[in-house]
């Protein structure tokens, strides 16, 4: 299953800051994260993650700071501030109401078509 990119879009800073409420993290690290917590649904490129990164910095949702790792290149790492916080409690009152009136629209109307089995579609 591919995530229509308007899913991914309006979902990214609140899945962000919510990894980084976790602890600090560096970009390679946030990209295996949303791999694993999606189950490999959701697979995001540099791309999409460095220009939010830079995004929620200006924003002062998140702070940055280089850091140096034993035997490896420097890694610029990013937390989320009190504003930051602030921002995903807002972002989650609003997820919760959209996802609330989705249950409510699907709820025994639409039942989920069956995934194929593997190698039988």
């Amino acid at each position: 299953m591919k995530v229509a990119k308007d899913l991914v879009a309006a979902s990214a800073t609140p899945m962000v800051l919510g990894i980084l409420t976790e602890g600090e993290s560096y970009g390679y690290a946030i990209l295996r994260r949303i791999n694993e917590l999606s189950g490999g649904e959701l697979d995001w490129t540099e791309g999409l993650l460095y220009p939010l990164l830079h995004r929620l910095e200006r924003l002062a949702f998140v702070e940055s700071s280089w850091q140096a790792v034993a035997s490896e290149r420097r890694r610029k790492y990013y937390r989320i501030t009190d504003r930051g916080r602030a921002e995903l409690a807002e972002q989650r009152r609003q997820w919760d109401t959209v996802v609330g009136a989705l249950k409510e629209v699907w709820h025994d109307r639409m039942p989920l078509p069956a995934r194929p089995l593997e190698g039988l579609a």
